[in-house]
Parts: structure tokens; sequence; C-alpha cells
């Protein structure tokens, strides 16, 4: 019996460590939509200056990646984000940018304010924090932010 409770409890361990292995994704609590079910891909083609709203995807074009649905507006979109996730993927799993420079944690955003620099994807949790972003030294805050997602997604 001793055997069989050591195996059940190192398979439980293994198990945990799996899960909690895994990267944090900004995705909604109860239905495990990320960045509030905007198309992660779109934004790579909307107009910046002045900047479009992000679009909204649907839930006929979901893609399950990183333990969350991804929506998008259209098969072509979520296509492209099948074949190449990391591509389309924001920075942080869609969590806020400048909040992880600031040395907040991990802030969950809805996809609505956001940026593309050095063809990356970034949101924010407020326009105040893409605002800071643009107006300051985004490099800077980007080595701060990359730090800190590094401790915090492990």
């Amino acid at each position: 019996m001793r055997f069989k409770n050591f195996w059940v409890a190192v398979s439980a361990l293994v198990f945990a460590g799996v899960v909690s292995a895994a990267e944090p994704v900004s995705k909604s609590r109860f239905k495990g939509v990320a960045i509030g079910g905007h198309d992660t891909v779109a934004y790579h083609t909307l107009e910046r200056a002045p900047q479009a709203a992000a679009l909204k995807g649907k839930k006929s074009f979901v893609v399950k990646y990183k333990g969350a649905k991804w929506n998008f507006s259209n098969k072509e979109s979520a296509d492209k984000f099948s074949a190449n996730p990391e591509m389309y993927s924001p920075a942080y799993n869609g969590h806020c940018a400048n909040a992880l420079s600031l040395g907040e944690g991990l802030v969950r955003t809805d996809g609505t304010h956001w940026e593309i620099l050095d063809d990356q994807l970034y949101l924010f949790y407020a326009a105040r924090g893409r605002d800071r972003w643009l107006d300051g030294n985004w490099a800077t805050y980007k080595v701060e932010a990359d730090a800190a997602w590094a401790k915090l997604s492990n």
C-alpha cells in the first residue's frame, strides 16, 4: 500500500509542476478568453495614428493556446495565429507591459489599449500606461518589464 501511495504522491507533484509551469495569460477568470476576446492578429493591420479600436474576435473562430481561448474576427486570422502563435501573441501574454515595467506585477488587460513596437504587440491596462511608453523611453521600460516577466512567469 505504501508503494502505491508513493507513486500517487509523486504523480501529484509532477502534475502540479506541469500545471504551474505554464506561462500566465491575460484572460477572463471564468471563460478563459484571452485579451478581452480581441483578435491578436488584427492589431498588426490596424491604423496606428490615430490609433484604431481593437477588433473583437468571434466565438466561431477560436484557437486554444497556452491554456486560453484566443478569439479571431475571421478564419484567416485564426489560421495565421495557429501557424505562428509566437509572432502574433502579445508580449507578456497580454499582461500590462507598463505595470510590469513599474514592478506592479501581472495586471490583466482587456485588449483595448495597445501599441506595436518593433513588430511586437504590447497591451496596457489603461491609456495612461500606453502614453508613458510612447512619451518615454519604451526600450528601457521593456528591459524592466522583461525582467519582471522572467520572475513572475515561471
